[in-house]
């Protein structure tokens, strides 16, 4: 008598719909550990940071992209950053990026690098992530 084999089950992994609970922290935890693998003195600015960028946009849901930590809102990437020589903060074309009152020029900042990162820093960082996350 031959056996009747059970079908298999499908263990199809269900994806979490953009923007919930389980994307954010499946992506909290991949930026937090681009940030633990980040060399000192970046590591302690990147865990600074990342905390700036959540409490001036709690709208944006981090995720890990090229190796980097980015920040997206509704699904476009807004602001990410990096550690190499210096700590490199950069915008997307996806940020709400406005021209300077006034400006002479069509020139519009979308990234900095610092060496640390003290309270005046981080004080235009988030002023810099509240605009560009509008």
């Amino acid at each position: 008598m031959a056996e009747e084999k059970a079908p298999k089950k499908a263990t199809k992994k269900v994806a979490a719909r953009p923007g919930s609970l389980a994307d954010k922290a499946d992506g909290e935890a991949a930026v937090l550990a681009k940030i633990a693998a980040m060399a000192a003195p970046y590591r302690a600015m990147g865990e600074r940071l990342h905390a700036l960028i959540l409490r001036s946009a709690p709208a944006l849901q981090p995720t890990s992209y090229y190796g980097m930590p980015w920040y997206a809102k509704d699904g476009k990437r807004v602001c990410f950053f990096r550690a190499n020589k210096y700590m490199t903060f950069g915008l997307t074309e996806e940020a709400n990026l406005t021209r300077e009152e006034g400006a002479p020029h069509q020139l519009l900042a979308s990234a900095w690098y610092f060496t640390a990162l003290d309270d005046p820093t981080e004080a235009k960082l988030y002023a810099i992530v509240r605009k560009a996350a509008r």
